[in-house]
C-alpha cells in the first residue's frame, strides 16, 4: 500500500470514534447543564417553535456557538418550522439561545448568504421562500435530506449525480495527471482494506476523496463547482441506495474499474463504469433516475 494510503488510514483510525453516522439529524446533545434552568426566557405565541428548539440547543456546545446556531436555525427554516416571511428578531434569538449579539449577527449573515433569510432596513430579518434558497449549498442539501423534504432531496441528488459524475469520468480520461491517477488508485486500496476491516468511516472518507479527485481531474471548472453536491450526496444515506452508499466488494470493484479506465485513457469505459457504480442495489425498486410525470 502506498504511503498516502497508509497515512490516510492511520488518520482515520485515530479520529473520534464517537462520531454519529449519517442519517441522524440530532447529532449534537441538546440537553445538559443549564438547558432548562429556572429563569430561562420562554417564547410564547408565534415564537414558541423557536423557543422549543432553543431550549434543546442551549446545553449543546460541542460545535461552537456560531456553528450550532446556524445549524439550528437552518434546520428550522428548511423543515418549515420557521415559514417564509417569518420575522427573526436578533434580540429574541440571542436571549433564547443564550448567545451574544455578535454570534446571532454572524449566524444570520451565514444564513443570508445561503438565501434562507433576508435583512432589509425598516423591515428586519425575515425567512425567504424556497425559491430564493441556494439549493446547491451543502448545508441546505443536508438539512433537506434529513427533514420533511428528504425523499425529494435524495431523488434530486441521485439525478444530479447521474448527470455529473459519468461526464466527469469521461472527461477525466483525457487528462494524463499521473499524480492524481495514483491517488485514485490509493483510495481504491484504502476502500478495499477498510472493507475487510469493517471500517466504514475510513471507507466513506476514501470514497469521498475518490469522487472529489475524479471531478478535479475532469479539468472542467464548472463541474468542480458542483463537487459539493457529490460530497453532500455521499454523506446522505437512507434514500435510494447507490454503489457508494454501503461498503461492499462490488463498490470497490467499480471504483477500481473507473481508475483503470482513467489510467488507460478510456473515456467510454470510465463513463460506463461510473454509471454501473451509480446504479442502485437490486433490492431497491428504482434502478436509475426515471422521468417524472408532470
Amino acid at each position: 500500500m502506498s504511503t498516502l494510503a497508509h497515512t490516510m488510514m492511520t488518520a482515520a483510525r485515530s479520529a473520534d470514534s464517537g462520531l454519529v453516522g449519517p442519517g441522524e439529524l440530532d447529532r449534537y446533545p441538546y440537553t445538559g447543564p443549564g438547558a432548562d434552568r429556572v429563569g430561562a426566557p420562554v417564547w410564547d405565541g408565534p415564537d414558541q417553535d423557536l423557543g422549543r428548539v432553543g431550549r434543546r440547543a442551549a446545553g449543546s456546545r460541542g460545535r461552537g456557538l456560531h456553528g450550532q446556531l446556524v445549524q439550528q436555525l437552518g434546520q428550522m427554516i428548511v423543515s418549515g418550522d420557521l415559514g417564509a416571511d417569518r420575522p427573526l428578531v436578533p434580540e429574541e434569538i440571542g436571549q433564547r439561545f443564550e448567545v451574544s449579539r455578535t454570534v446571532v449577527r454572524e449566524s444570520l449573515r451565514v444564513l443570508e448568504a445561503k438565501g434562507l433569510v433576508s435583512a432589509r432596513p425598516n423591515v428586519g430579518t425575515r425567512v425567504r421562500p424556497v425559491s430564493d434558497w441556494n439549493l446547491l449549498d451543502p448545508d441546505i442539501i443536508e438539512w433537506r435530506a434529513f427533514g420533511p423534504q428528504r425523499d425529494d432531496q435524495r431523488r434530486e441528488l441521485s439525478e444530479m449525480r447521474w448527470t455529473i459524475e459519468p461526464l466527469a469520468a469521461r472527461l477525466a480520461a483525457g487528462h494524463g495527471r499521473e499524480d492524481v491517477q495514483q491517488r485514485l488508485v490509493d483510495m481504491v486500496e484504502i476502500m478495499g482494506h477498510a472493507l475487510t476491516q469493517g471500517d466504514s468511516i475510513t471507507f466513506s472518507r476514501a470514497d469521498a476523496e475518490f469522487h472529489s479527485l475524479l471531478i478535479q481531474l475532469a479539468g472542467n471548472r464548472m463541474l468542480e463547482h458542483l463537487a459539493g453536491i457529490v460530497s453532500a450526496a455521499l454523506q446522505v444515506s437512507g434514500g435510494p441506495v447507490t454503489g457508494c452508499d454501503r461498503p461492499n466488494e462490488a463498490a470497490v470493484a467499480h471504483h477500481a474499474r473507473i481508475a483503470e479506465a482513467l489510467a488507460t485513457g478510456d473515456g467510454s469505459g470510465a463513463e460506463a463504469a461510473m454509471r454501473q457504480l451509480l446504479l442502485v442495489h437490486p433490492d431497491v425498486e428504482r434502478v436509475v433516475p426515471a422521468p417524472r410525470e408532470h
